[in-house]
């Protein structure tokens, strides 16, 4: 599917079906006799670890292969998987050999700018892929993206990326109201990405010290800045609601954090444009400045107006659809055990729709869109922005192969 003709009503039939299946999922593995998948797990830090325990936990993935560029941190995960010794592979070059030993299924966790050849890969060797977002660094990545997970889909393979936000139950009904008109007509939306930041350690010979412990959020080609590591959040959540990608976006940034030695610039402002008038407006801060954590999409309408949310209130308020909702909790583990449950039904159902990779790729669009204009501080259109098609490149020189 091109993604410059998505329509409204292809993504919002994709949203549904994936609201619908994440919120099933769970259900279904419970009552259906497990298969065991033979699971790949490429990244095994912090969250890839996490995660990985995280399919052990839910009974129907064998844990059968781990790689990290990293040796002793695919020794380490292996050990608490149990994956044999011969099945543990790191270096840049290991996501192959992983891929070739047997594994039906992989979960991509490394620094979004490996991620694209590695889903690649996996496509193109007939398995099954979860992976994390956000899916891309660059254009040329997300459209790479897009054609795996067309590609997947052409071979009946399971392509899911791992975003939360639409798996809570609270998120799912707003955004249902939403869909069904209980705002009106759409005028504004409103998104923040607010966070401590992370740690940028000072740079040295190699890349090797950006490459763990999140540093790479701070390498706008290794992790594609704040708004499209954190703040994407927000952003795939105000896209799943609206079901449209802007056309154009203005902006201006900057690096705000202290002792930077990355060029992610943390700290932006973006007013987004869309093809029918809504107004879209974007705060993001990775700043460790004590204010409290945000990640929300908030949309107005004409008679009423709606929160979105990762952890705070969840609400639609007007209107004679009005809900009121709740507070999001769990959501970084419970989403993504619904989204590890999800996956596992796709492939013992054979369920290859896919519905979660073209609006991944629209959110990390939106993301670079969002990205390039505050970098600017230019009005920059969605049209300009895909035919620049910029790549970025990051210096593997050093590197282990």
């Amino acid at each position: 599917m091109n993604l410059n003709t998505w329509s409204r009503r292809q993504f919002l039939t994709a949203a549904a079906a994936t609201a619908a299946f994440a919120g099933l999922s769970a259900r279904a593995d419970e009552t259906a006799p497990r298969r065991m998948i033979k699971l790949g797990v490429i990244g095994n830090g912090g969250r890839g670890s996490w995660i990985a325990n995280l399919f052990k936990k839910h009974g129907g993935y064998a844990m059968h292969a781990v790689c990290d560029y990293f040796p002793a941190v695919a020794d380490r995960c292996g050990d608490v998987l149990g994956v044999d010794k011969t099945r543990r592979f790191s270096g840049l070059s290991g996501y192959q050999r992983l891929i070739a030993s047997g594994v039906e299924a992989v979960t991509l966790e490394t620094p979004p700018y490996f991620l694209p050849g590695h889903a690649q890969a996996a496509v193109a060797a007939g398995l099954h892929v979860y992976m994390a977002k956000p899916v891309a660094v660059d254009v040329p990545g997300c459209l790479a993206i897009a054609a795996a997970g067309q590609a997947a889909t052409a071979k009946q393979r399971v392509f899911l990326v791992d975003y939360q936000v639409p798996t809570d139950p609270l998120n799912i009904e707003v955004v249902q109201r939403i869909r069904a008109g209980a705002l009106g007509k759409l005028l504004q939306v409103q998104t923040f990405g607010v966070c401590g930041g992370f740690g940028d350690s000072p740079k040295t010979a190699t890349i090797e010290s950006r490459l763990q412990h999140l540093v790479w959020v701070n390498d706008v080609a290794l992790g594609g800045d704040y708004i499209g590591n954190f703040d994407i959040h927000a952003i795939d959540a105000a896209l799943w609601a609206i079901g449209q990608r802007p056309v154009a976006a203005l902006g201006a940034s900057q690096i705000g954090r202290a002792n930077a030695h990355g060029d992610a610039r943390g700290v932006c402002s973006v007013v987004y444009e869309y093809a029918d008038g809504l107004v879209h407006n974007h705060f993001g801060q990775g700043l460790a400045n004590a204010c409290e954590g945000v990640l929300e999409a908030v949309i107005h309408g004409t008679g009423a107006h709606a929160q979105i949310n990762y952890w705070g209130k969840a609400f639609l308020r007007g209107g004679d659809r009005a809900y009121k909702g709740g507070t999001v909790e769990n959501l970084y583990e419970a989403g993504a055990v619904r989204n590890i449950a999800a996956f596992h039904t796709a492939i013992t159902q054979g369920d290859c729709g896919n519905p979660t990779a073209a609006r991944a790729v629209d959110g990390c669009l939106t993301c670079i869109l969002g990205r390039e204009a505050a970098a600017r501080h230019a009005r920059l259109t969605m049209d300009d922005l895909l035919k620049e098609n910029q790549k970025l490149e990051v210096d593997l020189k050093g590197l282990k192969t």
